[in-house]
């Protein structure tokens, strides 16, 4: 399957409007969705989508190497998969097809603690390649079991969030009462009865949960009581004290994930993190939040040299992906467009993505005359 690609798809808007006929509306807001006017998620695509680089026609080049090192890995391509929650919802097996995608490519695939299929079972499909997501559980004893599981499933990189101190407020999801798993009210139902694909494939596959925090949670909890069990126990704020702890605890490379601001990477570096992610969730948090393309320009600039710097929210294209390169990052994650490509393609819908976004890269490499991922600042025009 390492080369499928179906002509059909070409880009990740093409995906997108097939994964929204094949998924219920439920499904699709809550992976489409932002917070509350969703003025965010526009911003982060239009900053985007304003980025121009310049090319070079008249001196030597030999061709294009996407391939970058990280933590002694050297990847394929300069972007994964960022995490996603409950993708099993969104795509039966969703997490199974893009872990196992993103190893056939070699490229990383981050699975969510909020994830709809269990660590274990994801080291064991990415052949122990997968890195792992963490929010800052509040109770001791599960953060401490938490890590034991990540280590002896040998995930080799943990990646912490901290930008979700509160859930957002979306009203998409507000609006279709989503829980886990779905309710079974009338409107839930006939959306349901719509894909009738996703219906097949979710009764083999089973209801989606959160296997990985399964073990925690207490036995028949009412799903309305899951919010609050979540903010309690598994979702508190991190802060330097909340990190010092995973930091002493976790002896791989550590991510902080969700920083949008000088002071915070300062305070990250402090610590002993490895990289940083230059994100604002996806515009799912704060619809009045930057978008990460500035603060990534001015965090490049000031500790590129002391820290590795990656960029997620608002990537949809290896136009955009090229574009976050050439701004400061020395890598990026893209979540929507693979879901997008499960949910139109299915089983297939990883490695297509990965395929088109590759080639789309490029392509863009070959037309600047850039010959290394490294090097794609020269290109941008200021």
């Amino acid at each position: 399957m390492n080369d499928y690609f179906n002509n059909n798809y070409p880009n990740v808007s093409d995906l997108k409007r097939q994964a929204k006929k094949r998924m219920p509306k439920f499904a699709f807001d809550y992976l489409e969705g932002g917070c509350m006017d969703e003025i965010s998620v526009q911003r982060n695509r239009s900053d985007l989508e304003a980025i121009q680089l310049r090319g070079e026609f008249l001196k030597p080049f030999s061709g294009s190497d996407l391939s970058v090192n990280l933590f002694g890995h050297e990847y394929a391509a300069p972007f994964g998969i960022a995490p996603i929650g409950l993708q099993g919802l969104m795509w039966p097996n969703a997490p199974e097809i893009l872990a196992k995608a993103a190893a056939e490519k070699n490229i990383p695939y981050i699975l969510s603690t909020v994830s709809s299929s269990g660590l274990e079972d994801i080291s064991e499909v990415s052949e122990g390649k997968a890195w792992f997501q963490l929010y800052n559980p509040t109770d001791d004893t599960i953060r401490k079991d938490l890590l034991s599981r990540i280590t002896a499933a040998q995930y080799k990189v943990l990646v912490v969030t901290v930008d979700v101190p509160t859930f957002g407020f979306r009203p998409r999801d507000i609006k279709n009462g989503l829980a886990m798993p779905p309710k079974m009210t009338l409107s839930n139902m006939l959306q349901m009865l719509s894909c009738p694909q996703w219906l097949i494939e979710t009764a083999l596959a089973g209801k989606p949960e959160m296997k990985t925090l399964k073990p925690y949670m207490p036995k028949n909890m009412p799903t309305d009581q899951l919010a609050a069990f979540m903010n309690k126990t598994v979702m508190g704020r991190v802060d330097m004290e909340g990190l010092k702890p995973i930091r002493d605890l976790w002896k791989g490379p550590l991510v902080i994930k969700g920083l949008i601001n000088e002071h915070d990477v300062e305070a990250a570096i402090t610590l002993g993190a490895d990289a940083v992610v230059i994100s604002n969730h996806g515009g799912r948090q704060l619809d009045a939040g930057e978008s990460p393309l500035e603060p990534l320009q001015r965090i490049s600039k000031k500790y590129g040299d002391k820290i590795k710097i990656f960029m997620d929210s608002g990537l949809r294209s290896g136009t955009n992906i090229a574009g976050a390169l050439a701004s400061g990052a020395d890598f990026t994650f893209l979540g929507r467009p693979f879901v997008y490509g499960v949910g139109a393609l299915g089983s297939k819908g990883g490695i297509h993505t990965i395929n088109s976004l590759t080639l789309q890269l490029t392509q863009i490499m070959n037309q600047l005359g850039c010959n290394k991922v490294a090097d794609l600042h020269k290109h941008l025009v200021k």
